[in-house]
Formats: C-alpha cells, sequence, structure tokens
C-alpha cells in the first residue's frame, strides 16, 4: 500500500517560514572522531585500552565525557592484548586505540593472536593528514599492506560523513562468521571536520542453525556410534549455551574434551568432561582422536594442535562432524563428514531438543576416559618438600583456596602446563589464553579480565621470559584497580624452547639460558604486593599473604617462584 502526502500548505514553505522567523530543525553535529565514540558506546563498548597518539586526539578527546572507560596502557603490545582478552570474554570485540606507524608496528602481535584464535578485536590506528599521504611524511605506513594479511578487514576513514557507518561495519565484520580481528584508520585531519552526529544502527550477526538436514545426519550418526566424543572450543559461546550442552551430555552419559588452552565450557568437575586436548596432553586423551568412532566439534576445528602438526585423525573413514559458524572451514585437516553452519549457542539449543536413548557402552566409553582425567587432573600434596620451591606445591595449595569462578589467563610456555592440569575452570570463560603460542600475554590478560569482573578471583601464571615482555602493564593495573594474582615460575630460562633444543641437538643449549631480576622487588615498585619464594616450605605462608594483599588492600599480588631448571608438570 502507498501512502498518500499531502502537498505543502503556504504557510509550510520554506520561504515562510525563514519570513517568519521560523528555522527547521537541524540535525545535531560534531567532529568525526566524537561520531566515532558515540557508536562505540551504542554498540555496548564499556572500555577501551589505548596508547595515545596525536593523530587521534580527537577520538581521545571524544572519550573525554564518554562513558566508555579509557584504560591508558604502557605498550600497543600490552594495549592489543588486553583488547584480545576483551573480546574472549564478552561477547563483543575488545577495542584498542594506537598511533600510526611504531605504534601500529607494536600492536600487530594482538592482531595476529584474535585472527589465530578467532577472537573479535577492533584496532583503531591514528594516521597521518590525508593531504599527506604518499609523501613519506613523519610515521606514515601503508595500513592495508601491514594488515591485510593479518585481519578480517582493513579500513580507513577517508570520508568523515561515514564516521558512524565505519564503527557499525567493522564491529560486525568482527563478530560476523568467524570472529576476528578488523584494523580502522583514522587520518588526524579527516577525524576533526564537523558531521551530522545520527549514528549509524548496529549491524544484526546472523547466527546460523541446524537445518532438517543436519539435524537427521548427526541424529543418525550419533545412533550407530559406540564412541562418539565432542570437542569445545572457541570464544563465541555464552554461560547459558555451555550450561545446556553440558546437562545434554551428562544426561547422556556423553563426553567432551576441551580444545587446547580453552578450558571451562565443560565444567573441570563435570563426569562428561574427559580434558584438554593440545599440546603436552596425557596419551590418554591424545588416543581418544584414534580411537572415537563419531567426533563432533563445536566451536572450532580440527587443526594443527589438536591433532599433532595434521598427523592424527586423519583416516578418510572417521566420521568428524564440525559445528562451526564459519562457511571456510579455515584452520581444518582431515576429513569431513558433515558441516554445520552455526555459531555454538544457536546449534546446542537445538541440540538440547535431541533426545536419544542412552547406552551402556557410551555410560562405559565416557566413565574409562572421566576416569583417566581424574588421575591427570587430581592436585599433588599440598605439604611442601624439602629443598626448592616447587610450582606443584604451589598449584596444590592454591587450587584449595580458590572460589568457584575463579579464572585464570596464561600466555605461552611450559610454565602454564600446571594450569592447564590442576586449575579447575568451572565456567566458560574461566581460562582466557593465547592459542596462537603469544609470549607476553599472561599479565595483560590478566588486567582486562580483574577489570571486566572485579572482585573475581584472577590468577595468571607467567613464565619469567614471558613476563618481562609486558611486565610493565603492573602499572596499569595500579592505576586502574586490577587485582590479579601473578605466579611468575622462574626457571631461568626459554623452556619450551630448550625442550625442544634438548631433542634436536642434545647438550647444545643456545639461545635459551636467562638472568633475572627480582620481580618481588619489580612488583612493590609498581605499587603492589610482591614476594620472592625460593624454598619449598615458604609457598604456602607466601600464598596466603598474597590473597590477603589481595582481598584487604585491593592490590594485585605477585609471587616469584624459584624453582629449578628443566621442571616439569607431566
Amino acid at each position: 500500500m502507498t501512502a498518500t502526502v499531502p502537498p505543502l500548505t503556504d504557510a509550510q514553505t520554506p520561504a515562510a517560514q525563514q519570513a517568519s522567523g521560523q528555522t527547521a530543525a537541524q540535525p545535531a553535529r560534531k567532529s568525526a572522531g566524537h561520531v566515532i565514540v558515540d557508536s562505540l558506546a551504542a554498540h555496548g563498548v564499556k572500555r577501551t585500552y589505548v596508547v595515545p597518539g596525536e593523530s587521534y586526539l580527537d577520538v581521545l578527546d571524544g572519550l573525554y565525557r564518554s562513558d566508555i572507560e579509557t584504560i591508558v596502557c604502557r605498550h600497543e603490545g600490552g594495549a592489543a592484548y588486553m583488547a584480545e582478552a576483551d573480546g574472549k570474554m564478552n561477547q563483543l570485540p575488545g577495542i584498542a586505540m594506537v598511533t600510526r606507524g611504531p605504534g601500529a608496528a607494536n600492536a600487530h602481535v594482538g592482531l595476529h593472536t584474535a585472527w589465530q584464535d578467532s577472537t573479535p578485536l577492533v584496532l583503531f590506528v591514528g594516521l597521518i593528514p590525508f593531504a599527506h599521504r604518499g609523501r613519506e611524511a613523519f610515521q606514515e605506513f601503508d595500513i592495508k599492506s601491514w594488515f591485510d594479511t593479518g585481519a578480517k578487514r582493513v579500513m580507513v576513514l577517508d570520508a568523515a560523513e561515514r564516521a558512524s557507518e565505519v564503527v557499525a561495519e567493522a564491529m560486525f565484520s568482527a563478530m560476523s562468521g568467524r570472529p576476528g580481528p578488523v584494523v580502522v584508520g583514522l587520518p588526524e585531519d579527516v577525524i576533526r571536520e564537523e558531521i551530522d552526529a545520527t549514528l549509524h544502527p548496529v549491524i544484526p550477526v546472523a547466527p546460523g542453525g541446524m537445518t532438517v538436514n543436519d539435524w537427521k545426519a548427526l541424529k543418525s550418526a550419533l545412533g550407530e556410534a559406540e564412541k562418539p566424543l565432542f570437542v569445545v572450543g572457541g570464544n563465541d559461546w555464552t554461560q547459558e549455551g555451555a550450561t545446556t550442552l553440558t546437562n545434554w551430555l551428562e544426561d547422556h552419559h556423553l563426553p567432551a574434551a576441551a580444545e587446547w588452552r580453552c578450558e571451562g565450557t565443560i565444567p573441570f568437575d563435570s563426569p562428561s568432561y574427559v580434558g584438554p586436548i593440545g599440546y603436552g596432553r596425557p596419551k590418554p586423551t591424545y588416543n581418544l582422536l584414534e580411537e572415537t568412532d563419531l567426533l563432533v566439534f563445536v566451536g572450532t576445528v580440527p587443526g594443527d594442535v589438536i591433532t599433532d602438526g595434521y598427523l592424527a585423525r586423519q583416516d578418510w573413514s572417521k566420521k568428524n562432524f564440525l559445528v562451526t559458524i564459519d562457511p571456510s572451514l579455515r584452520g581444518r585437516s582431515g576429513p569431513v563428514t558433515h558441516q554445520i553452519v552455526a555459531k555454538p549457542d544457536v546449534f546446542v539449543r537445538d541440540l538440547a531438543l535431541m533426545n536419544l536413548p542412552v547406552r551402556e557402552e557410551w555410560k562405559a566409553w565416557t566413565e574409562r576416559m572421566r576416569g583417566e582425567q581424574e588421575k591427570f587432573s587430581t592436585p599433588p600434596s599440598a605439604t611442601p618438600s624439602e629443598g626448592q620451591a616447587r610450582m606443584d606445591t604451589l598449584m596444590a595449595n592454591l587450587v584449595a583456596s580458590l572460589p568457584e569462578d575463579a579464572m585464570v589467563t596464561l600466555g605461552a610456555g611450559e610454565h602454564t602446563n600446571w594450569a592447564h592440569r590442576y586449575f579447575p575452570t568451572q565456567r566458560y570463560g574461566s581460562m582466557i589464553s593465547a592459542r596462537n603460542g603469544s609470549m607476553g600475554y599472561s599479565v595483560p590478560s590478566a588486567i582486562a579480565a580483574s577489570l571486566a569482573y572485579p572482585g573475581r578471583r584472577v590468577v595468571t601464571i607467567a613464565g619469567d621470559g614471558e613476563f618481562l615482555m609486558n611486565g610493565q602493564e603492573l602499572a596499569t593495573a595500579a592505576q586502574y584497580g586490577a587485582t590479579p594474582l601473578v605466579v611468575v615460575m622462574d626457571n631461568q630460562e626459554y623452556g619450551t624452547i630448550r625442550s625442544h633444543q634438548e631433542r634436536q641437538y642434545p647438550e647444545r643449549i643456545s639461545g635459551t639460558q636467562l638472568k633475572n631480576p627480582d620481580f618481588a622487588l619489580m612488583a612493590q615498585a609498581f605499587g603492589g604486593f610482591g614476594i620472592r619464594v625460593e624454598k619449598d616450605a615458604d609457598v604456602p605462608a607466601a600464598l596466603e599473604a598474597a590473597l590477603r594483599a589481595i582481598d584487604e588492600d585491593k592490590t594485585f599480588a605477585l609471587i616469584h617462584l624459584i624453582v629449578e631448571q628443566r621442571v616439569k608438570a607431566y
């Protein structure tokens, strides 16, 4: 139906209004930089992690009166890591802001993490003035050449009036399909231009879902399987979806393993949880890949790490169902029996309606693997031993003190194995880590987690080599009141690389040994609590003192644990 619009009367014409002193209401006008901030707020962004630069001062000015909290970081790598961790936790892209040239280069490490970990992230990069482009101006670089291969999309705001639209497109692109990083360039002269302040609406993200054919195929495959296994991973879940899947698995006595560094989607103490699959996994869990006659990956795909370098699960007669919103199946290894194009929550919503008869072989299969996981994850004795400090003792005492909603964040290195093995991840998002093996992630991610969830116990376990890559962000923790417990396992070496070196070049140790400062004194210098522990007998008291400082003084705490070289979690 077409509506009929009556013609204007003489009194309503613009000329008549001007003659009588009346003027039509004009839309509000703001600078493009301020409109960018308003658009981020309209998308629900709560904080942004920045290292300031003169190239995007107008955006910083827009943040001045905004409800968005501005977290000023000490290095662009730390800012990008914090934003990436924020994207893992909050079902919304994390937001980082850096300046051109060197600032953008420093932020690249967080972008790579977001790409390989499928994390929604939007990185705003201040650029030289539009008129200076192509003349090798101060800190000029080609943003598209730098980032095109490591981001889902690279956009440059060359037309000020598109500011809100570009924000909406960037947020949508970061979240749609397989989540990932988006880069937005902001020329410093363009963001100062005044424009219509009307905001572009949020672009909805399609979640996919199971079709009738998907439903029938999965039900048939489960009906035929004697040893099915679910593998859960990725960052695209909610707690509601994780709980629904857990209940369904437990009702059917079906097992689920966790993608490497992605524990917590199925609770640590669930009778259906059979452990992590990734580097350093116990052999019984690894054997699951070959023994099971049906694998159902939800939120992830069988990639390099899960399949041990594309070696495991390569038998093309095996059945693999992949539930992922990414139609390209990027990163997949091995055969694919059926793909269900859906985000985890939507898939689980439909799966919960699938009632299957409980089978004794499923129950026996799950109980067997659950028994292996319980043996693997039972903490060692909390009683200290004679001699040098041990991670086993610290973890045993720590685990006994943790509340149910405790979180752990990890970077990369052999020190992470103690958390994989013992930390009781009871909720989705209780392990925030870098699955691309990026070092330096531990402290920034712990700060982001503590800011996102104030009051929760946030623990990060860092190696001595990794800690000094972004340890300066403890200053950010002190400035904004983040209160993580930082455990630095100091074995005076790059332990993971030394392990590879021992296998390939035995007794030829080169480029892996370290001499470290007193990290406890460093923590104190930044305004937190720090304690150095060399003897195992002192571990329980040191942990108690650190936790008391967090709870009573509302500060971060660091335990500098001096351990033996070549120490292993398993």
